[in-house]
């Protein structure tokens, strides 16, 4: 297999970032995109120069023009969305969070199993340099060791906005899902996952969390402090603390820049730029996976992504923030 053909299953934003990102995969190559509309996604073929453009999943899903799909529709679609593709033979590589719950999460590795592909989440912050970077840093304990982690996205929709899907609990919007995953994820690289004790509070909008700050204990003892928002902005930044001194990151959970602070030491500054967009890393890991057989990605394995959206669902049962899609 020389490169492995994608097809992108919906054209909002995030697919003009993968599709931006593809070419410049050599592994890679965009040989459809599908929306719920005709216009739609022959507009989204034209400007990207895709050959073929359908105005239904499954006519995409049934053809075998792609070996791929890239799952880019809100949160409450990834589901059917997945298991279609799969459902046709077709790897899958969906956008975070994969789910809106542990029981959706669970049926849809399940039904990669059945197809015999592979499902991965598409948490490319994981893949990036200075995450890379960052690990590799705490790993050979140049911090010592690690007692607490930081992390905040926050950030607030315009007024011509409020219609948008982060607003809507039947889509699984809220700021949790959509960004908070990021945070929890950043805790868990760097802290593991025997988490002993959870508190949260929230504020809502429309039935959907707008600000949630997020306190995970640890056995160990650390202590992860998580926040995000669709309403309010904070720094978008990060930190993690050691008993040797500190690390802070930019966009904690995808940094171009690491700034660390060790004890008599000083600031010392680390370039980790992306290749491209950020999303290059993540279409290569994929499209290697795919190219050696592998069913499961060795670095966002199954265990990791149930494990997050495991415990999504219980911070959510704190904050008392329900989902149609729980009760099914």
């Amino acid at each position: 297999m020389d490169k492995i053909r994608f097809g992108i299953v919906g054209t909002g934003n995030i697919a003009h970032r993968f599709a931006s990102a593809i070419k410049n995969t050599p592994c890679a190559q965009l040989a459809a995109v599908a929306s719920r509309t005709k216009e739609g996604a022959a507009a989204f073929s034209r400007e990207f120069d895709i050959p073929q453009s359908f105005d239904s999943y499954e006519a995409m899903a049934q053809s075998g023009c792609i070996d791929a799909a890239y799952i880019a529709v809100p949160h409450s679609a990834h589901i059917t969305c997945s298991m279609l593709m799969m459902n046709g033979g077709k790897h899958v590589l969906c956008e975070k969070p994969m789910a809106v719950n542990a029981r959706e999460a669970q049926a849809m590795f399940q039904c990669a199993e059945r197809n015999n592909v592979l499902l991965m989440e598409g948490m490319w912050a994981r893949l990036v340099p200075g995450t890379l970077k960052m690990l590799e840093l705490v790993s050979e304990g140049v911090l010592g060791d690690i007692l607490g982690v930081e992390g905040k996205f926050c950030y607030t929709m315009d007024e011509d906005e409020m219609d948008h899907h982060v607003f809507k609990p039947e889509n699984g919007g809220g700021s949790l899902l959509d960004v908070g995953c990021y945070g929890l994820n950043f805790a868990q690289w760097y802290l593991g996952d025997e988490i002993e004790d959870i508190s949260a509070q929230a504020n809502f909008y429309n039935g959907t969390d707008s600000h949630t700050c997020v306190l995970l204990k640890y056995k160990s003892g650390a202590i992860a402090d998580i926040s995000s928002a669709t309403l309010l902005r904070k720094p978008n930044e990060g930190y993690i603390y050691g008993t040797k001194g500190y690390a802070r990151l930019e966009r904690f959970y995808a940094p171009q820049e690491i700034v660390l602070n060790i004890q008599d030491e000083g600031e010392r500054r680390i370039a980790v730029p992306y290749a491209g967009n950020g999303f290059e890393e993540q279409i290569e890991h994929f499209c290697s996976c795919v190219k050696d057989g592998l069913r499961e990605s060795p670095v966002i394995t199954r265990e990791h992504t149930m494990k997050i959206i495991t415990l999504t669902d219980r911070i959510r049962k704190i904050i008392s923030l329900r989902y149609p899609q729980d009760s099914e």
